[in-house]
């Protein structure tokens, strides 16, 4: 008793000020921390922030002084908006419709083949499963432009060179593993009590597809869909490759024969138009990504 006694006296009295300092202490240490993550993250982001202020600065600006800055502020760089298409530029509004069609058509054929493929291989037992995983696989390995060749003489073959529509089956076909790929991670996060409860409550299989799991997996899609839409509305080197007809050009073909020779660039022009390319995407993204933040968490009756 005496030793334990001698002990508990040796242990470190802490007062209350000395507790007031020691939290002060941890509160600077806080601040610190916190200082330096949002330095990092400005100096990180300063590079994209200039060069996209950059672009909306100069798209609205009569010439560039010294080759760098802005001056003199203008409307004539968006005159493609409203001027009648020439021989050495197509149909600005045909053009954005051939985009979105692709953009729109990647986002709908990955949802509706993606989705119900992911839910098949990972929630049911079949043969050939592993071999459909290991190919799936091995058919997102490989890179677009080793098959252009290969995806030309096809086209060329079904008559879909100089289509719309050839490019969106290239492009569907070389997305889906990767698109099956994400799902199947959502799917097989989502517990199997889940979906045996409402098997035992009497619910189909699709009805417990539709009705149970498809509403936990909603932030697989959203994030499936946003990676498509912006996919197919960026293409290019499909794009370039395939169509020659500037009836068929997206938008990634009309800035690219805005550039022609590089020592006779219209920056104003570029930037104007490269805004207007980034414009819609920029918007679907700030008006879908609240779908990115959701998360449902499924439960079992007790």
């Amino acid at each position: 008793m005496a030793q334990l006694k001698q002990e508990i006296a040796h242990l470190p009295r802490f007062s209350p000020e000395r507790l007031r300092i020691e939290a002060r202490k941890e509160q600077r240490k806080a601040r610190l921390l916190t200082l330096f993550i949002y330095t990092f993250l400005i100096v990180a982001s300063l590079p994209i922030i200039l060069g996209y202020g950059w672009l909306v600065l100069n798209s609205f600006s009569e010439t560039l002084a010294y080759g760098v800055l802005p001056k003199g502020w203008t409307i004539k760089n968006f005159r493609f908006l409203w001027e009648l298409p020439s021989r050495y530029y197509p149909d600005l509004w045909r053009t954005t419709w051939n985009t979105l069609l692709l953009a729109v058509g990647m986002t709908i054929i990955m949802i509706l083949v993606a989705t119900p493929t992911a839910y098949v291989i990972s929630r049911m037992k079949f043969p050939g499963r592993n071999m459909m995983l290991a190919m799936t696989l091995i058919l997102h390995s490989f890179p677009g432009v080793t098959l252009l060749i290969s995806l030309y003489y096809v086209l060329r073959s079904l008559g879909l060179l100089n289509s719309i529509v050839g490019v969106f089956l290239v492009k569907a076909g070389l997305m889906l593993p990767l698109g099956i790929w994400i799902m199947k991670g959502f799917f097989d996060n989502i517990s199997w009590d889940v979906e045996m409860s409402g098997l035992v409550d009497g619910a189909t299989r699709m009805q417990t597809l539709y009705k149970i799991i498809l509403p936990q997996v909603k932030p697989g899609i959203a994030a499936m869909a946003i990676f498509s839409f912006i996919n197919g509305w960026s293409e290019y080197i499909y794009v370039i490759t395939f169509i020659q007809k500037k009836e068929s050009w997206t938008l990634s073909s009309y800035v690219n024969s805005i550039i022609g020779d590089f020592q006779f660039i219209d920056y104003g022009l570029l930037s104007a138009t490269a805004l207007f390319y980034i414009l819609p995407v920029l918007l679907f993204f700030i008006f879908t990504q609240k779908y990115l933040m959701t998360v449902t968490v499924g439960g079992t009756k007790g």
